[in-house]
């Protein structure tokens, strides 16, 4: 990216298409372009299409092909895996945390109507759940438990495996959110304490309109929806071919840098190149008046490589419009988010509820912006941006 053109890092939104997944889905377009129900041969490359790509996505997550099924995105995911599990209970009780995406949020509203308790289990001032509150709760009528793995606002990675290990113990279901996380970390499902796991493409340079849920063979779930009884009984509609060919190609190029890095680490002991661009970058921003760290210091706890977010203040310690920063930061050529892209677009949400349930009070969790990386910058792309930020703090 030429110095003088916009710079994107808005990256927990989503991400610009990859060449691998582009490459992908071209070639699908011009072979696997038939409806893979079909039974005549455009048909079935259509369907080997499909079963190639889930068989894909599955060794890049650690499972195997029967645990993929695809989605729309990670909002049908989160309410298949919610909705449809809980449909095979009695009302009981659902624990989420309080720094859920608002999909898990609706999701949750839609049980509470159907008579379920949800609890909110409180999170401590960086985001991690408290594992004390959980293990009071995991005891009927307790039957479902959803938690965030990487938190896209302030960047909390949760100690999954604790919590996973305590829902088992306790014989509850476990889902994750895994949206942010499937990008940047390794992910093997079969050894992790998960029972079910979304995540979508969007966030690691694949297409929008695909996603994915992955379930252990223990899980029962029933369908949201009647009709071809098409994703072995629990999505009904025809498949996304061309989409699915593009996340499983940019989920093997996600993949493929998380073993490069690593690989890296071990011989010179420096992080991924990502998180060291955001490791500089946040080093430069918190050298500002004004501009404090939100959520976990990568320094004491885990956090996501690629995500820095801050709360700003002016003169007086005044808190600064989280909106407005991000419009005068866009005069600046930089794109950035004041949170959540999801929960930006609901009316009235001038607070972040996930900067309150971390303990800022409500003019600070307006004031929060989010810068989050990906591998189309470069160190000298990121020179800018804290210059950039002090403008755009003077002008709001």
């Amino acid at each position: 990216m030429r110095s003088d053109s916009p710079l994107y890092l808005d990256a927990a939104a989503t991400t610009p298409l990859g060449e691998a997944a582009r490459s992908a889905m071209a070639d699908a377009e011009r072979h696997a372009w038939a409806n893979p129900s079909s039974l005549h041969g455009f048909g079935l490359a259509a369907a080997e299409s499909l079963e190639r790509s889930r068989a894909r996505l599955a060794t890049a997550l650690g499972t195997h092909a029967e645990a993929v099924r695809f989605c729309s995105g990670a909002t049908e995911s989160i309410h298949l895996a919610l909705l449809g599990t809980a449909s095979r209970m009695p009302p009981s009780r659902l624990l989420i945390s309080a720094v859920e995406h608002p999909a898990v949020l609706a999701a949750a509203a839609q049980l509470a109507a159907r008579g379920w308790q949800v609890v909110t289990l409180p999170v401590d001032s960086t985001g991690v759940v408290s594992l004390r509150a959980l293990e009071a709760l995991l005891e009927p009528p307790t039957r479902l438990v959803s938690v965030i793995w990487g938190q896209s606002e302030v960047g909390t990675v949760q100690p999954l495996e604790a919590i996973g290990l305590r829902c088992r113990q306790a014989g509850v279901v476990f889902h994750t959110d895994a949206v942010q996380v499937a990008p940047h970390l390794p992910i093997d499902f079969e050894a992790l304490p998960v029972d079910l796991l979304s995540l979508t493409a969007h966030k690691l340079e694949g297409p929008r309109g695909v996603g994915a849920l992955l379930l252990k063979s223990s899980v029962g779930l029933a369908a949201l929806q009647g009709g071809g009884g098409q994703e072995r009984g629990l999505r009904a509609g025809t498949e996304p071919v061309v989409l699915a060919a593009g996340f499983a190609a940019a989920l093997e190029g996600a993949v493929a840098r998380q073993h490069s890095d690593q690989r890296s680490a071990q011989r010179s002991g420096h992080h991924s190149s990502v998180q060291q661009q955001r490791d500089a970058l946040l080093g430069a921003l918190l050298d500002l008046p004004g501009v404090q760290l939100s959520g976990p210091h990568p320094q004491h706890q885990p956090r996501l490589p690629h995500h820095i977010s801050l709360w700003l203040s002016g003169s007086g310690g005044r808190p600064l419009d989280g909106r407005q920063l991000v419009r005068a930061l866009w005069q600046e050529g930089v794109a950035c988010s004041s949170g959540s892209a999801c929960r930006s677009g609901a009316a009235g949400h001038a607070s972040s509820p996930v900067l309150v349930a971390l303990g800022l009070s409500a003019a600070e969790a307006a004031a929060g912006v989010r810068f989050t990386l990906g591998p189309w910058l470069s160190a000298s792309d990121l020179e800018r941006v804290p210059a950039a930020l002090q403008r755009a703090m003077e002008a709001c």
